[in-house]
């Protein structure tokens, strides 16, 4: 039963890795929409199908007309999927009609939500969530007019909290935010519970804390908010610590709205001022980079060296968005996440690497790009950062391409002279794809190596893991003192959630998770 329940996960977990985030939050939120939808025939949520449709067009149109425009304007690619989730976010947070001035009213949230991606916006990238934004200009509106309609969250209802919850946690367990947002969820949901006993205790009403609590769970916007806005990785900030912050500060203004003139500090305001902070926290992350070479690793690997025009902050195990502008690119638009493979101390020359082979439109991009070009960072996150204590025990485990964000930690290692306790075990699919071997013996650390062949070449102090696929039961015999080890692992999900039983004895679990580019 315990091996049955393991593979599952295994599988759910490649399966969302193979997924773009905006991809599965689009699909996630296009299920929400058909379940609502059935709903609403039933009389279990407070709409009808037809606004539901209806709203959701209006939305969806006007957002994409002022998409089409200002990416003509600014000559950036245009990304529908992301236009389609931030026009079906609103039909969940406005209050769907079919009155003319109420979609009058959706179509003026859905053109300033679109809007603000490019006039609220800094290197490229919106400050804000684009939704929240919209909301919250119509409730302002609203004030003066109140017909066109204001933030409603009626998804918050007990009707449809098993489906946000299911769907948001694949969301989250994507984003590798589920931590993240238990946090927002405990904060807003006690700060709410205080809230609710202060105001009736003042009212001289007596509660029962259980149906509070429940009603707070089940019929507030929390699990909505938390799953599908909080979540959002370009509107949070870089380090895992900062996200805590983010999210405490928003549970707190979303468990007490605060009245400010005429409105109340609700939910969607709640955010925006969490994605303030958030942009506090990232607000030196961009810069502009120039390539210098482009060198071959393995058959399969390329390195990327460009220099920075300015200081780059980073700590080794962070990665970096790189943006590629590109005529027509794909559903994934134009830019993508690399580990840093070089180390701080490299600077102002920054590294990377990856895996050639697949035809997306952002590859054929970065192969045509010649020294000399200048390309952007958008952003450097991860806290994919080895223990502060220097004594602590690490294993790490790289699989293919994910052998980068390791290479980081040992170039800085030997450049700082620092000394660490290392086990390192590295998957690949064949002996000459094992890439940075000079950087990993340099480390004079034990490697143990889980190729399909037999390397005959295998530096001092490295040994053959054998063929076969490595597995838990594979890395406890590999490394049989786990259970005093700090384990650190990048590579696809999937291997990831292969490993989980045996990286469970670990002291602690850092994952480094991707799904291609």
């Amino acid at each position: 039963m315990i091996s049955s329940l393991s593979a599952a996960w295994t599988r759910l977990i490649g399966a969302l890795g193979r997924l773009s985030m905006y991809r599965l939050v689009l699909l996630a939120l296009s299920a929400l929409a058909v379940i609502a939808v059935v709903l609403s025939f039933t009389g279990a949520v407070s709409v009808s199908a037809l606004e539901l449709a209806v709203s959701f067009a209006v939305l969806a149109a006007s957002i994409l007309v002022v998409d089409a425009v200002a990416q003509r304007i600014v000559r950036r690619p245009w990304r529908i999927e992301s236009a389609l989730i931030t026009a079906l976010i609103l039909v969940f947070v406005l209050r769907p009609g079919i009155e003319p001035m109420a979609l009058l009213g959706l179509a003026l949230a859905g053109a300033i939500a679109s809007a603000s991606k490019y006039l609220l916006a800094w290197q490229g990238r919106h400050i804000f969530n684009p939704a929240a934004v919209g909301a919250s200009a119509l409730t302002i509106i609203s004030i003066w007019a109140p017909d066109l309609g204001f933030s409603a969250w009626w998804i918050g209802s007990p009707a449809m909290a098993v489906p946000v919850v299911l769907l948001g946690l694949a969301v989250l367990i994507r984003t590798e935010k589920v931590r993240v947002v238990g946090l927002f969820l405990v904060v807003a949901v006690a700060v709410g519970l205080v809230r609710t006993v202060v105001q009736a205790q003042a009212a001289g009403f007596a509660l029962d804390p259980g149906m509070t609590l429940s009603s707070l769970l089940l019929s507030s916007p929390f699990l909505f908010l938390g799953a599908f806005m909080l979540s959002e990785p370009l509107t949070l900030p870089p380090r895992r610590w900062q996200q805590f912050t983010v999210a405490a500060v928003v549970g707190v203004l979303a468990g007490w709205p605060l009245a400010v003139g005429d409105i109340t500090l609700g939910q969607e305001r709640a955010l925006l001022i969490g994605n303030l902070i958030a942009f506090v926290f990232a607000l030196r992350s961009a810069v502009r980079l120039t390539i210098v070479e482009r060198t071959a690793v393995t058959p399969s690997v390329r390195e990327y060296s460009f220099r920075a025009e300015r200081p780059v902050r980073f700590t080794p195990g962070q990665y970096l968005e790189l943006e590629v502008p590109h005529a027509r690119p794909d559903s994934r638009g134009t830019r993508r996440e690399f580990s840093i493979l070089s180390s701080p101390a490299e600077l102002p020359l920054v590294r990377i690497a990856m895996r050639e082979g697949s035809q997306s439109s952002y590859k054929k991009a970065i192969a045509t790009v010649k020294p000399g070009d200048e390309l952007a960072i958008t952003g450097i996150w991860g806290d994919f950062v080895l223990p502060r204590k220097t004594d602590a025990p690490v294993l790490m485990v790289a699989a293919g391409i994910g052998v980068t964000p390791f290479v980081s930690h040992l170039r800085h290692l030997r450049m700082t002279q620092e000394r660490r306790d290392v086990v390192f075990v590295y998957v690949a699919s064949a002996s000459e794809e094992l890439a940075f071997r000079d950087d990993l013996e340099a480390a004079g650390i034990p490697v143990i190596v889980v190729t399909r062949d037999e390397p005959t070449d295998l530096p001092e102090g490295w040994t053959w893991g054998g063929g076969n696929r490595l597995d838990a039961e594979s890395l406890l015999r590999h490394v049989p003192d786990i259970h005093r080890r700090h384990a650190f692992v990048s590579g696809p999900p999937a291997l990831i959630a292969t490993l989980t039983p045996a990286l469970n004895r670990a002291k602690s679990i850092t994952t480094d998770a991707f799904s291609g580019y």
